[in-house]
Protein backbone atom coordinates (compact mmCIF):
# COMPACT_ATOMS: atom_id res chain seq x y z
CA UNK A 1 0.00 0.00 0.00
CA UNK A 2 1.62 2.97 -1.29
CA UNK A 3 1.77 6.11 1.81
CA UNK A 4 -0.66 8.02 -0.18
CA UNK A 5 -3.03 5.44 0.06
CA UNK A 6 -2.77 4.35 4.05
CA UNK A 7 -3.12 8.43 5.00
CA UNK A 8 -6.54 8.96 2.89
CA UNK A 9 -7.21 5.27 4.45
CA UNK A 10 -5.96 7.00 8.14
CA UNK A 11 -8.19 10.06 7.70
CA UNK A 12 -11.00 8.68 6.52
CA UNK A 13 -11.07 5.95 9.71
CA UNK A 14 -11.22 8.83 11.94
CA UNK A 15 -13.92 10.85 10.04
CA UNK A 16 -16.09 7.26 10.84
CA UNK A 17 -14.77 7.03 14.47
CA UNK A 18 -16.09 10.75 15.15
CA UNK A 19 -19.77 10.16 13.26
CA UNK A 20 -19.66 6.54 15.43
CA UNK A 21 -18.74 8.37 18.60
CA UNK A 22 -21.46 11.04 17.79
CA UNK A 23 -24.38 8.93 17.09
CA UNK A 24 -23.13 7.00 20.71
CA UNK A 25 -23.79 10.24 21.95
CA UNK A 26 -26.93 11.01 21.18
CA UNK A 27 -28.14 7.75 21.34
CA UNK A 28 -30.93 8.42 23.99
CA UNK A 29 -31.90 11.69 22.03
CA UNK A 30 -32.15 9.37 19.06
CA UNK A 31 -34.59 7.04 20.60
CA UNK A 32 -37.07 8.99 21.67
CA UNK A 33 -37.75 10.47 18.23
CA UNK A 34 -40.38 7.89 15.83
CA UNK A 35 -39.00 5.13 14.20
CA UNK A 36 -38.98 6.76 10.50
CA UNK A 37 -37.01 9.50 11.50
CA UNK A 38 -33.90 7.82 13.71
CA UNK A 39 -32.41 7.31 10.62
CA UNK A 40 -32.42 10.94 9.65
CA UNK A 41 -31.32 12.11 12.87
CA UNK A 42 -28.33 9.66 12.82
CA UNK A 43 -27.46 10.69 9.44
CA UNK A 44 -27.82 14.36 10.82
CA UNK A 45 -25.49 13.46 13.28
CA UNK A 46 -22.71 12.01 11.09
CA UNK A 47 -23.07 14.69 8.42
CA UNK A 48 -22.31 17.47 11.59
CA UNK A 49 -19.03 14.99 12.92
CA UNK A 50 -17.95 15.28 9.26
CA UNK A 51 -18.29 19.09 9.22
CA UNK A 52 -16.66 19.65 12.07
CA UNK A 53 -13.19 20.48 10.53
CA UNK A 54 -11.65 21.92 7.44
CA UNK A 55 -12.04 18.73 4.90
CA UNK A 56 -10.80 20.58 1.69
CA UNK A 57 -7.07 18.80 2.13
CA UNK A 58 -8.59 15.42 1.93
CA UNK A 59 -10.79 16.54 -0.61
CA UNK A 60 -8.33 17.13 -2.67
CA UNK A 61 -6.67 13.88 -1.87
CA UNK A 62 -9.67 11.64 -2.80
CA UNK A 63 -10.48 13.70 -6.03
CA UNK A 64 -6.60 13.36 -6.96
CA UNK A 65 -7.11 9.60 -6.54
CA UNK A 66 -10.13 9.35 -8.27
CA UNK A 67 -12.40 8.87 -5.75
CA UNK A 68 -15.57 10.43 -3.87
CA UNK A 69 -14.62 13.93 -2.56
CA UNK A 70 -17.68 13.41 -0.18
CA UNK A 71 -19.01 16.43 -1.71
CA UNK A 72 -22.38 15.31 -2.40
CA UNK A 73 -22.86 13.13 -0.01
CA UNK A 74 -25.31 15.17 2.46
CA UNK A 75 -28.27 12.48 2.47
CA UNK A 76 -25.56 9.06 3.09
CA UNK A 77 -23.17 10.46 4.69
CA UNK A 78 -21.50 7.51 6.83
CA UNK A 79 -22.65 5.17 3.68
CA UNK A 80 -20.18 7.44 1.35
CA UNK A 81 -16.89 7.46 4.30
CA UNK A 82 -17.45 3.60 4.70
CA UNK A 83 -18.30 3.03 0.61
CA UNK A 84 -14.37 5.31 -0.50
CA UNK A 85 -12.27 3.35 2.56
CA UNK A 86 -13.92 -0.07 0.53
CA UNK A 87 -12.00 1.56 -2.65
CA UNK A 88 -9.22 2.18 -0.91
CA UNK A 89 -8.84 -1.65 -0.02
CA UNK A 90 -10.36 -1.58 3.57
CA UNK A 91 -12.58 -4.39 4.96
CA UNK A 92 -15.59 -3.67 6.47
CA UNK A 93 -18.40 -6.40 8.05
CA UNK A 94 -21.80 -6.28 6.14
CA UNK A 95 -23.68 -5.78 9.51
CA UNK A 96 -21.48 -2.53 9.76
CA UNK A 97 -22.64 -0.67 7.04
CA UNK A 98 -24.77 2.19 7.40
CA UNK A 99 -28.34 1.52 5.83
CA UNK A 100 -28.57 4.84 4.68
CA UNK A 101 -26.92 4.52 1.02
CA UNK A 102 -27.43 6.96 -1.63
CA UNK A 103 -30.93 5.41 -3.06
CA UNK A 104 -32.17 5.53 0.64
CA UNK A 105 -31.23 9.25 1.33
CA UNK A 106 -33.15 10.47 -2.40
CA UNK A 107 -35.97 8.22 -1.55
CA UNK A 108 -36.93 9.18 1.52
CA UNK A 109 -36.50 13.04 0.67
CA UNK A 110 -39.17 12.57 -1.98
CA UNK A 111 -41.17 10.36 -0.53
CA UNK A 112 -41.46 13.52 2.75
CA UNK A 113 -41.77 15.88 -0.10
CA UNK A 114 -44.91 14.28 -1.89
CA UNK A 115 -46.43 13.78 1.58
CA UNK A 116 -45.71 17.25 2.20
CA UNK A 117 -46.59 18.80 -0.89
CA UNK A 118 -48.50 16.77 -2.50
CA UNK A 119 -48.61 15.10 -6.00
CA UNK A 120 -47.45 16.96 -9.22
CA UNK A 121 -47.67 16.65 -12.93
CA UNK A 122 -44.09 17.63 -13.42
CA UNK A 123 -41.71 14.91 -11.55
CA UNK A 124 -38.25 16.41 -12.31
CA UNK A 125 -38.83 20.13 -10.95
CA UNK A 126 -39.53 21.27 -7.35
CA UNK A 127 -43.17 22.03 -6.43
CA UNK A 128 -44.77 25.31 -6.84
CA UNK A 129 -46.17 27.33 -4.29
CA UNK A 130 -47.64 30.82 -5.14
CA UNK A 131 -49.03 33.57 -2.46
CA UNK A 132 -52.52 34.69 -2.33
CA UNK A 133 -53.38 38.50 -2.24
CA UNK A 134 -56.72 39.32 -1.04
CA UNK A 135 -58.56 39.66 -4.56
CA UNK A 136 -57.81 35.60 -5.00
CA UNK A 137 -61.08 35.54 -2.35
CA UNK A 138 -63.72 36.61 -4.99
CA UNK A 139 -62.04 35.62 -8.35
CA UNK A 140 -62.21 31.76 -8.13
CA UNK A 141 -61.56 32.03 -12.08
CA UNK A 142 -57.62 33.36 -11.13
CA UNK A 143 -56.93 30.56 -8.98
CA UNK A 144 -58.36 28.23 -11.83
CA UNK A 145 -55.63 29.97 -13.97
CA UNK A 146 -53.12 28.89 -11.37
CA UNK A 147 -53.81 25.61 -10.72
CA UNK A 148 -53.93 24.34 -14.66
CA UNK A 149 -50.60 26.83 -14.53
CA UNK A 150 -48.75 24.48 -12.12
CA UNK A 151 -49.37 25.69 -8.97
CA UNK A 152 -48.89 22.43 -6.34
CA UNK A 153 -49.15 24.95 -3.18
CA UNK A 154 -51.37 28.45 -2.29
CA UNK A 155 -50.67 30.04 0.48
CA UNK A 156 -52.45 32.25 2.93
CA UNK A 157 -50.98 34.55 4.86
CA UNK A 158 -52.53 35.09 8.22
CA UNK A 159 -50.87 38.77 8.57
CA UNK A 160 -53.19 39.70 6.09
CA UNK A 161 -57.07 39.76 5.81
CA UNK A 162 -59.34 37.86 8.07
CA UNK A 163 -60.75 34.69 8.57
CA UNK A 164 -63.81 34.75 6.60
CA UNK A 165 -61.45 36.04 3.22
CA UNK A 166 -59.18 32.89 4.26
CA UNK A 167 -61.99 30.55 3.93
CA UNK A 168 -62.72 32.13 0.74
CA UNK A 169 -59.74 31.53 -0.67
CA UNK A 170 -59.46 27.90 0.40
CA UNK A 171 -62.97 27.25 -0.51
CA UNK A 172 -61.57 28.69 -4.10
CA UNK A 173 -58.57 26.28 -3.95
CA UNK A 174 -60.54 23.04 -3.45
CA UNK A 175 -62.80 23.89 -6.02
CA UNK A 176 -60.40 24.30 -8.83
CA UNK A 177 -58.40 21.80 -7.40
CA UNK A 178 -61.37 19.29 -7.96
CA UNK A 179 -62.31 21.16 -11.09
CA UNK A 180 -59.08 20.78 -12.70
CA UNK A 181 -58.01 17.10 -11.05
CA UNK A 182 -54.90 18.45 -10.30
CA UNK A 183 -53.37 18.42 -6.53
CA UNK A 184 -53.20 21.90 -4.42
CA UNK A 185 -52.14 22.26 -1.05
CA UNK A 186 -53.62 24.90 1.29
CA UNK A 187 -50.40 26.09 2.79
CA UNK A 188 -51.48 28.52 5.91
CA UNK A 189 -49.14 31.38 7.28
CA UNK A 190 -48.85 31.98 11.35
CA UNK A 191 -48.37 35.85 11.37
CA UNK A 192 -45.68 35.64 14.27
CA UNK A 193 -44.65 38.64 16.06
CA UNK A 194 -45.48 42.04 14.57
CA UNK A 195 -41.82 43.96 15.05
CA UNK A 196 -42.98 47.02 13.12
CA UNK A 197 -42.29 51.28 13.79
CA UNK A 198 -43.87 53.58 15.85
CA UNK A 199 -43.07 56.86 15.78
CA UNK A 200 -43.02 58.12 19.44
CA UNK A 201 -41.23 61.56 19.86
CA UNK A 202 -40.37 64.27 17.29
CA UNK A 203 -41.94 63.68 13.92
CA UNK A 204 -45.37 62.21 15.17
CA UNK A 205 -47.97 63.83 13.77
CA UNK A 206 -46.54 63.02 10.32
CA UNK A 207 -45.34 59.54 11.28
CA UNK A 208 -42.15 59.41 10.16
CA UNK A 209 -38.54 61.00 11.90
CA UNK A 210 -35.43 62.26 9.97
CA UNK A 211 -32.33 60.38 11.63
CA UNK A 212 -28.86 60.81 10.48
CA UNK A 213 -25.72 58.97 10.17
CA UNK A 214 -23.43 59.61 13.38
CA UNK A 215 -27.18 60.61 15.64
CA UNK A 216 -28.27 59.65 18.72
CA UNK A 217 -32.17 58.74 19.30
CA UNK A 218 -33.92 56.74 21.59
CA UNK A 219 -35.87 52.74 21.03
CA UNK A 220 -38.98 53.26 23.66
CA UNK A 221 -41.29 50.86 25.23
CA UNK A 222 -45.20 52.05 24.82
CA UNK A 223 -46.22 54.57 27.29
CA UNK A 224 -42.83 55.41 29.07
CA UNK A 225 -42.54 59.07 29.75
CA UNK A 226 -40.08 60.97 27.22
CA UNK A 227 -39.33 64.14 25.97
CA UNK A 228 -41.82 64.61 22.97
CA UNK A 229 -38.89 66.89 21.32
CA UNK A 230 -36.71 63.75 21.39
CA UNK A 231 -36.20 61.42 18.52
CA UNK A 232 -37.92 58.48 20.09
CA UNK A 233 -39.07 55.05 17.88
CA UNK A 234 -41.41 52.82 19.62
CA UNK A 235 -41.89 49.38 18.78
CA UNK A 236 -45.29 46.81 18.51
CA UNK A 237 -43.84 44.18 20.00
CA UNK A 238 -43.60 44.85 23.96
CA UNK A 239 -40.62 43.52 25.98
CA UNK A 240 -38.25 43.93 23.28
CA UNK A 241 -35.77 46.94 24.82
CA UNK A 242 -35.66 45.40 28.02
CA UNK A 243 -33.44 42.39 26.04
CA UNK A 244 -31.23 44.82 24.65
CA UNK A 245 -27.29 45.19 25.33
CA UNK A 246 -24.60 46.88 24.54
CA UNK A 247 -23.16 46.43 21.01
CA UNK A 248 -25.88 44.76 19.78
CA UNK A 249 -27.14 45.68 16.28
CA UNK A 250 -30.81 47.32 15.90
CA UNK A 251 -31.60 47.53 11.67
CA UNK A 252 -34.92 49.24 10.21
CA UNK A 253 -36.61 49.18 7.51
CA UNK A 254 -35.21 45.97 5.37
CA UNK A 255 -31.57 46.78 7.00
CA UNK A 256 -31.96 50.91 5.51
CA UNK A 257 -31.11 51.77 9.42
CA UNK A 258 -27.97 50.57 11.00
CA UNK A 259 -28.07 51.67 15.00
CA UNK A 260 -26.40 50.22 17.85
CA UNK A 261 -27.17 50.21 21.07
CA UNK A 262 -24.73 52.67 23.16
CA UNK A 263 -27.63 52.64 26.47
CA UNK A 264 -29.50 49.99 27.47
CA UNK A 265 -32.44 50.12 29.68
CA UNK A 266 -35.90 48.68 30.74
CA UNK A 267 -37.84 50.69 29.54
CA UNK A 268 -35.50 53.14 26.67
CA UNK A 269 -32.53 52.51 25.11
CA UNK A 270 -30.07 55.06 23.34
CA UNK A 271 -28.91 54.18 20.11
CA UNK A 272 -26.20 55.42 17.50
CA UNK A 273 -27.30 55.81 13.85
CA UNK A 274 -24.19 53.98 12.61
CA UNK A 275 -25.43 54.05 8.87
CA UNK A 276 -28.14 55.08 6.33
CA UNK A 277 -28.81 53.70 3.35
CA UNK A 278 -31.98 55.35 2.49
CA UNK A 279 -32.26 57.64 -0.29
CA UNK A 280 -33.98 60.19 2.20
CA UNK A 281 -32.86 59.37 5.78
CA UNK A 282 -36.79 59.27 7.11
CA UNK A 283 -37.21 56.73 9.09
CA UNK A 284 -41.46 55.98 9.04
CA UNK A 285 -44.10 54.07 11.54
CA UNK A 286 -44.76 50.60 10.30
CA UNK A 287 -41.31 49.95 8.75
CA UNK A 288 -39.46 46.56 10.06
CA UNK A 289 -36.91 46.02 12.69
CA UNK A 290 -34.54 43.31 13.21
CA UNK A 291 -32.42 42.25 16.10
CA UNK A 292 -29.55 39.94 14.92
CA UNK A 293 -27.66 40.40 17.87
CA UNK A 294 -30.14 40.13 20.72
CA UNK A 295 -31.61 37.01 22.27
CA UNK A 296 -35.64 37.92 22.44
CA UNK A 297 -37.54 36.61 25.90
CA UNK A 298 -40.70 37.45 23.85
CA UNK A 299 -42.53 34.94 22.82
CA UNK A 300 -42.40 33.42 19.24
CA UNK A 301 -46.74 31.59 19.55
CA UNK A 302 -48.54 35.02 19.71
CA UNK A 303 -51.77 35.17 21.07
CA UNK A 304 -53.23 36.09 17.92
CA UNK A 305 -51.26 32.66 16.00
CA UNK A 306 -53.01 30.91 18.67
CA UNK A 307 -56.42 32.06 18.05
CA UNK A 308 -55.64 31.14 14.37
CA UNK A 309 -54.95 27.77 14.64
CA UNK A 310 -58.24 26.17 14.71
CA UNK A 311 -58.97 27.70 11.31
CA UNK A 312 -55.59 26.27 10.43
CA UNK A 313 -56.56 22.77 11.96
CA UNK A 314 -59.83 22.68 10.07
CA UNK A 315 -58.75 24.68 6.85
CA UNK A 316 -55.03 23.83 5.70
CA UNK A 317 -52.51 21.06 4.48
CA UNK A 318 -49.52 23.08 6.02
CA UNK A 319 -48.62 25.34 8.83
CA UNK A 320 -45.96 27.85 7.99
CA UNK A 321 -43.97 28.86 11.80
CA UNK A 322 -42.73 32.30 11.13
CA UNK A 323 -40.05 33.49 13.43
CA UNK A 324 -39.21 30.35 14.55
CA UNK A 325 -35.72 31.06 17.15
CA UNK A 326 -35.41 28.08 19.53
CA UNK A 327 -36.79 24.29 19.60
CA UNK A 328 -38.55 25.32 22.37
CA UNK A 329 -40.94 26.97 20.12
CA UNK A 330 -41.31 24.34 18.09
CA UNK A 331 -42.30 21.95 21.00
CA UNK A 332 -44.85 24.35 22.22
CA UNK A 333 -46.44 24.56 18.58
CA UNK A 334 -46.68 20.71 18.52
CA UNK A 335 -48.31 20.16 21.83
CA UNK A 336 -50.94 22.90 20.59
CA UNK A 337 -51.35 20.87 17.70
CA UNK A 338 -51.30 17.72 19.25
CA UNK A 339 -54.69 19.01 21.26
CA UNK A 340 -56.26 18.85 17.92
CA UNK A 341 -56.21 14.83 17.63
CA UNK A 342 -54.14 12.93 14.82
CA UNK A 343 -53.06 13.17 12.15
CA UNK A 344 -51.37 16.34 13.33
CA UNK A 345 -51.19 19.01 10.90
CA UNK A 346 -47.17 19.25 9.29
CA UNK A 347 -45.49 22.53 10.05
CA UNK A 348 -43.13 24.71 7.95
CA UNK A 349 -40.37 26.17 10.13
CA UNK A 350 -39.22 29.79 8.41
CA UNK A 351 -35.58 30.19 8.57
CA UNK A 352 -35.25 34.17 8.93
CA UNK A 353 -33.29 35.04 12.03
CA UNK A 354 -29.93 34.65 12.66
CA UNK A 355 -31.20 32.79 16.09
CA UNK A 356 -32.85 30.32 13.91
CA UNK A 357 -29.68 29.19 11.53
CA UNK A 358 -27.65 28.77 15.14
CA UNK A 359 -30.28 26.51 16.57
CA UNK A 360 -31.10 24.64 12.96
CA UNK A 361 -29.57 21.60 14.47
CA UNK A 362 -32.13 21.40 17.34
CA UNK A 363 -34.94 23.09 15.61
CA UNK A 364 -34.29 20.02 12.91
CA UNK A 365 -34.54 17.48 16.02
CA UNK A 366 -37.67 19.24 17.50
CA UNK A 367 -39.03 18.54 14.13
CA UNK A 368 -38.36 14.97 13.52
CA UNK A 369 -40.95 14.52 16.62
CA UNK A 370 -43.65 14.34 14.17
CA UNK A 371 -43.56 12.40 10.77
CA UNK A 372 -42.94 14.91 8.64
CA UNK A 373 -42.32 18.72 8.52
CA UNK A 374 -40.43 20.93 5.94
CA UNK A 375 -38.06 23.88 6.83
CA UNK A 376 -38.52 27.17 4.81
CA UNK A 377 -35.08 29.55 3.76
CA UNK A 378 -37.33 33.01 3.76
CA UNK A 379 -34.58 35.27 2.82
CA UNK A 380 -36.26 38.30 3.40
CA UNK A 381 -36.08 39.13 7.11
CA UNK A 382 -32.89 36.69 7.27
CA UNK A 383 -30.29 38.56 4.82
CA UNK A 384 -31.28 41.60 6.96
CA UNK A 385 -30.84 39.47 9.83
CA UNK A 386 -27.97 37.83 8.94
CA UNK A 387 -26.52 40.24 5.97
CA UNK A 388 -27.04 40.48 2.66
CA UNK A 389 -23.20 39.48 2.09
CA UNK A 390 -23.88 35.90 3.67
CA UNK A 391 -27.14 35.23 2.54
CA UNK A 392 -25.35 32.85 -0.45
CA UNK A 393 -23.80 31.08 2.31
CA UNK A 394 -26.20 30.19 4.67
CA UNK A 395 -28.69 29.48 2.44
CA UNK A 396 -26.71 26.75 1.08
CA UNK A 397 -25.95 25.98 4.99
CA UNK A 398 -29.60 25.49 5.45
CA UNK A 399 -29.92 23.34 2.20
CA UNK A 400 -26.87 21.09 3.28
CA UNK A 401 -28.20 20.38 7.03
CA UNK A 402 -31.88 19.71 5.88
CA UNK A 403 -30.70 17.24 2.91
CA UNK A 404 -29.02 15.63 6.05
CA UNK A 405 -31.84 15.11 7.57
CA UNK A 406 -33.99 14.19 5.10
CA UNK A 407 -36.07 17.20 5.12
CA UNK A 408 -37.53 18.97 2.24
CA UNK A 409 -36.89 22.58 2.03
CA UNK A 410 -39.03 25.70 0.00
CA UNK A 411 -36.79 28.33 -1.33
CA UNK A 412 -38.57 31.69 -0.60
CA UNK A 413 -38.63 35.73 -1.20
CA UNK A 414 -38.64 37.31 -4.13
CA UNK A 415 -38.07 34.50 -6.78
CA UNK A 416 -38.48 36.30 -10.49
CA UNK A 417 -39.28 39.31 -8.34
CA UNK A 418 -39.08 42.03 -10.83
CA UNK A 419 -40.33 39.74 -13.65
CA UNK A 420 -43.54 39.22 -11.76
CA UNK A 421 -43.93 42.84 -10.99
CA UNK A 422 -43.03 44.45 -14.44
CA UNK A 423 -43.35 41.83 -16.82
CA UNK A 424 -39.59 41.76 -17.44
CA UNK A 425 -36.55 39.52 -15.53
CA UNK A 426 -33.35 40.72 -14.31
CA UNK A 427 -30.43 38.73 -15.35
CA UNK A 428 -29.20 37.77 -11.95
CA UNK A 429 -32.92 37.00 -10.69
CA UNK A 430 -32.89 34.08 -13.54
CA UNK A 431 -29.68 33.01 -12.17
CA UNK A 432 -31.32 32.80 -8.84
CA UNK A 433 -34.19 30.94 -9.93
CA UNK A 434 -32.36 28.50 -11.49
CA UNK A 435 -30.33 27.91 -8.05
CA UNK A 436 -33.84 27.07 -6.31
CA UNK A 437 -33.52 24.36 -8.25
CA UNK A 438 -32.25 22.41 -4.80
CA UNK A 439 -34.76 22.77 -3.10
CA UNK A 440 -37.92 20.68 -3.29
CA UNK A 441 -40.31 23.60 -3.55
CA UNK A 442 -40.35 27.13 -4.69
CA UNK A 443 -42.82 29.84 -3.16
CA UNK A 444 -43.33 32.90 -5.57
CA UNK A 445 -44.90 35.80 -4.11
CA UNK A 446 -47.73 37.88 -5.36
CA UNK A 447 -47.99 39.88 -8.48
CA UNK A 448 -49.17 40.96 -11.40
CA UNK A 449 -47.85 38.56 -13.96
CA UNK A 450 -47.80 35.20 -11.80
CA UNK A 451 -49.07 33.29 -15.06
CA UNK A 452 -46.32 34.75 -17.23
CA UNK A 453 -43.50 33.67 -13.69
CA UNK A 454 -44.91 30.57 -13.52
CA UNK A 455 -44.25 29.70 -17.15
CA UNK A 456 -40.85 30.95 -17.10
CA UNK A 457 -39.64 29.46 -13.69
CA UNK A 458 -40.75 26.12 -14.99
CA UNK A 459 -38.62 26.63 -17.80
CA UNK A 460 -35.47 27.54 -15.94
CA UNK A 461 -36.35 24.53 -13.27
CA UNK A 462 -36.55 22.01 -16.37
CA UNK A 463 -33.06 23.30 -17.72
CA UNK A 464 -31.21 23.63 -14.57
CA UNK A 465 -32.61 20.56 -13.20
CA UNK A 466 -31.30 18.73 -16.13
CA UNK A 467 -28.00 19.58 -14.96
CA UNK A 468 -28.14 18.74 -11.15
CA UNK A 469 -29.99 17.01 -8.31
CA UNK A 470 -30.21 18.63 -5.26
CA UNK A 471 -26.07 19.80 -5.11
CA UNK A 472 -24.99 16.95 -7.27
CA UNK A 473 -24.33 17.96 -10.76
CA UNK A 474 -24.87 15.16 -13.33
CA UNK A 475 -24.33 15.10 -16.82
CA UNK A 476 -27.01 15.28 -19.47
CA UNK A 477 -25.71 15.64 -23.04
CA UNK A 478 -24.54 18.62 -24.45
CA UNK A 479 -25.26 20.12 -27.87
CA UNK A 480 -22.01 22.27 -27.66
CA UNK A 481 -20.18 18.89 -27.24
CA UNK A 482 -22.08 17.08 -29.91
CA UNK A 483 -21.76 20.37 -32.73
CA UNK A 484 -18.11 20.39 -31.90
CA UNK A 485 -17.25 17.14 -32.08
CA UNK A 486 -19.92 15.43 -34.66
Amino acid sequence: MSPEIAHLRSDLERILEHQRAAEQKFRQKTRALPRAQQASFRNLLHYLALRREDLRPLQDALHDAGLSSLASAESHCMRQVQSVLQRLGSSIPEDQLSAMDAHFGVQTIRKRALDLFGEKAEKDIPHLMVTFESAMAEDYSAVKRLVKAGMNIARINTAHDDPDTWAKMVENVRKAAKSTGKSCKVYLDLAGPKIRTIILGKGWKKDRVNLLERERFFLAEAGVTFDRREKVVGCTLSGVVKDLRTGDRVLFDDGLFEAVVETPGEQMAELYMRRVSAPKPRLKAEKGINFPDTHLSVRCLTDFDRKVIPFAVANADILGFSFVRTAEDVAELQELLREFGSPVLPIILKIETAEAVQNLPSLLYQGMHEQVFGVMIARGDLAVEIGFERLSEIQEEILWLCEAAHVPVIWATQVLETLNKSGIATRSEVTDAARAAQADCVMLNKGKYLLTVLATLKDILHRSGGHHTKKRYIFRPLKIAERFLG
